[in-house]
C-alpha cells in the first residue's frame, strides 16, 4: 500500500472488486434486486426460443450440429444406444439366416456346412458379429462359402459399421476439441471502470489469456445492449450499438501476451456521449464483450464472451497494474487482475464538459454574432450592448466612421446602404451601371434620409483625412462624367 500511494500519490485508494464492488472506507450498498442479463459473465446466451411450430424439423436438417450442440450426457446417451441398437440388430440378422437354414439343429454335425461356424444360438451370433466389426478375428466362428446371403449381409455390415463409427466418433471427437474449452482460459475483469485517459473520459475494462499459446489474429468488439424508443413510437427492448474500441486506429487487433485494458474514449460519437456519474444510477444498459482469435495450437475460431451491467461500471477507477519487470522476464500478477483505484473523475458526461467549457470560452460573445449568418454589423454591436458586452471599437476607428455619435437609424440605414454597395461590387460593370439607377426603393430610402439631419454627416466627413474629404468631396462629379447623357440627367433630377 505504501509502495503504490508513493507512485500514484495519496488521494489514491486501492479497491478489491468484489461482486459488491465497493471500497474499504465506503459502507456495504443495499442489496439490489438482481437483474436479468442477455449475455452471463461466463458468456452463456440467456435466450431460449420458444412456439416453434413446423421449424423443428429444420434441426434434423442439420443432425452433425444439432448432436454436437447437445450436452454431454444427451451426447453420451446417444452414443451408447445407436451402438447397442446396431449390434442387437445385425446380430439378430445373423441369427435369423442360421435359423432359416437350419444351422441352429446342425451346429453339432461335422458333416454339415454352415453359413458360420459355431453359431448355435443369439449369443453366438452376437459375439460373431462383434468379432466381426471390431476386427478381432478370433478364428473360431467364420462365415463360409457355402452361404451367398451371409456374403451380401457381411458386406451391408461394413458399411453401416463404417457409416456409424464416422458419424458417431466424429461428433465425439468435435465435441471434445471445441474451442469453446479454450475460452475457459481467457479472462474479462470483473468490472469495467470508467476515468481521465490523455485528458479524454474513457471506458475501460481487461483481458488476459492464462496459456503461453498465443491467440492469433485476436480481434475484440464490443456491443451496447439498450432500450429505447424511437421518433415514430417504435419500442426497441435489446437495441444493439456499436462501442468503438479501436477499429478506426487498428487498436481492436490485440497482440494478447500478457494483460491488455481495452479503452472506448467517450466522444460526440459515444453512446455514453450524455452519461455521467448521477444517471448512471438509473440507466439501464449492458455491455457485451466478444472476443475472438485463432488458437495456435488447433487452428480453431475461439470466442470468449462477457457482459457489464450498468452496476458493474465503476466511476472514478481505474486498474491495478499488473506487470513487473523481473531478472530477465516480464511477471504477470494475476492476482492483481480484477484490482482497481481510485482516482480523480469529473463526475459530470462528456457533453456537460463541452457545454461548460463553451459558456466559460472567451471568444463565446463574439460567436453570437456569427451565429446569424443575416445578421448585420450594426445588429451585431446593438445585441453585445443589449447584453452589457464591454467589447468597443477603438477611439481612432470611431472617429474615422463617424459612427459614435450618429443615431441608431442612421447607423442602420447606411449599414444597409453599404451592404447594398458590397453587392453590387459584386456584379458585372454593365449590371452594376444598370443597378444604379433610382427606383422606388430609392425612393423611400431618400423620404427616410430627408427625415434626418444632415449634421452628423457633415461632421463625420470633416473628420475624415484630407484627402478622403477630397474624394468624398468631388466623387460625384467624376460618377457623373462617366454616366450617359440620360442617366446624368435623371441624377440631376432627382437630387434637385
Amino acid at each position: 500500500m505504501s509502495a503504490l500511494r508513493k507512485k500514484f500519490g495519496d488521494d489514491y485508494q486501492v479497491v478489491t472488486t468484489s461482486s459488491s464492488g465497493s471500497g474499504f472506507n465506503q459502507p456495504p450498498p443495499e442489496k439490489k434486486k438482481k437483474r436479468q442479463r442477455f449475455v452471463d459473465k461466463n458468456g452463456r446466451c440467456n435466450v431460449q426460443h420458444g412456439n416453434l411450430g413446423g421449424e423443428t424439423s429444420r434441426y434434423l436438417s442439420d443432425l452433425f450440429t444439432t448432436l454436437v450442440d447437445l450436452k454431454w450426457r444427451w451426447n453420451l446417451f446417444i452414443f451408447i444406444l445407436t451402438y447397442t441398437v446396431a449390434w442387437l440388430f445385425m446380430a439378430s440378422m445373423w441369427w435369423l439366416i442360421a435359423y432359416i437354414r437350419g444351422d441352429l439343429n446342425k451346429a453339432h454335425n461335422d458333416k454339415y456346412t454352415p453359413c458360420v461356424a459355431n453359431v448355435y444360438n443369439f449369443p453366438s451370433a452376437f459375439l460373431f458379429f462383434i468379432e466381426t466389426e471390431a476386427t478381432i478375428g478370433y478364428g473360431y466362428r467364420y462365415i463360409t462359402d457355402k452361404c451367398p446371403e451371409g456374403i451380401i449381409l457381411f458386406l451391408f455390415q461394413s458399411i453401416l459399421g463404417s457409416i456409424v463409427d464416422a458419424f458417431l466418433i466424429g461428433c465425439m471427437f468435435i465435441k471434445m476439441s471445441q474451442p469453446k474449452k479454450r475460452a475457459e482460459t481467457l479472462m474479462f475483469s470483473e468490472h469495467a471502470a470508467i476515468s481521465m485517459r490523455d485528458g479524454k473520459l474513457t471506458l475501460m475494462f481487461r483481458v488476459g489469456n492464462l496459456r503461453n499459446s498465443h491467440m492469433v489474429s485476436a480481434q475484440i468488439r464490443c456491443k451496447l445492449l439498450k432500450s429505447r424508443q424511437t421518433p415514430e413510437g417504435e419500442f426497441l427492448p435489446l437495441d444493439q450499438l456499436e462501442l468503438d474500441v479501436g477499429f478506426s486506429t487498428g487498436a481492436d487487433q490485440l497482440f494478447l501476451v500478457s494483460p491488455l485494458t481495452i479503452c472506448h474514449v467517450i466522444d460526440t460519437k459515444s453512446p455514453f456521449y450524455d452519461l455521467s456519474q448521477r444517471s448512471m444510477q438509473t440507466e439501464q444498459f449492458e455491455i457485451v464483450v466478444i472476443l475472438e482469435g485463432i488458437v495456435e495450437t488447433t487452428g480453431m475460431t475461439c470466442q470468449a464472451r462477457t457482459s457489464y451491467t450498468e452496476d458493474e461500471v465503476l466511476w472514478g477507477h481505474r486498474f491495478f497494474p499488473v506487470i513487473s519487470l523481473e531478472e530477465g522476464f516480464f511477471k504477470v500478477d494475476y492476482s492483481q487482475f480484477h484490482a482497481t483505484f481510485e482516482v480523480p473523475t469529473p463526475p459530470y458526461s462528456v457533453k456537460e464538459q463541452e457545454e461548460a467549457l463553451l459558456l466559460s470560452s472567451p471568444l463565446m460573445a463574439p460567436s453570437l454574432c456569427n451565429s446569424g449568418e443575416k445578421n448585420s454589423s450594426l445588429d451585431c454591436l446593438e445585441t453585445l450592448e443589449d447584453n452589457d458586452s464591454t467589447t468597443k471599437l477603438p477611439t481612432k476607428l470611431q472617429k474615422i466612421t463617424g459612427r459614435d455619435g450618429l443615431p441608431k437609424k442612421l447607423l442602420r440605414m447606411s449599414s444597409t446602404t453599404s451592404e447594398m454597395t458590397y453587392s453590387f461590387g459584386d456584379l458585372p460593370m454593365k449590371l452594376q451601371r444598370i443597378s444604379s439607377v433610382p427606383g422606388v426603393s430609392d425612393d423611400k430610402q431618400a423620404g427616410k434620409a430627408s427625415k434626418i439631419s444632415t449634421e452628423p454627416i457633415s461632421k463625420s466627413v470633416a473628420d475624415l483625412p484630407p484627402k478622403l474629404q477630397r474624394l468624398a468631396g468631388g466623387g460625384g462629379g467624376r460618377m457623373d462624367g462617366h454616366l450617359p447623357p440620360k442617366l446624368r440627367k435623371m441624377n440631376s433630377d432627382r437630387f434637385t
